[in-house]
């Protein structure tokens, strides 16, 4: 039973599907801190490109 026990202690599979989880969680965060900052922009530079495609036609 000890045995068993030291086993269940040294086992790192649990942790290794943990810190890859933490570092997906990090990336999601990233992207979307980075759409938000960047989103407000592409609306004005599309808005922008819209209404020159709009005189010009």
């Amino acid at each position: 039973m000890i045995n068993n026990i030291n086993k269940f202690a040294k086992n790192e599979d649990g942790a290794t599907a943990i810190e890859y989880g933490l570092i997906a969680a990090g990336i999601a965060v990233a992207i979307a801190t980075a759409v938000f900052l960047v989103g407000s922009k592409l609306t004005g530079l599309f808005t922008s490109v819209s209404e020159k495609v709009t005189v010009a036609s």
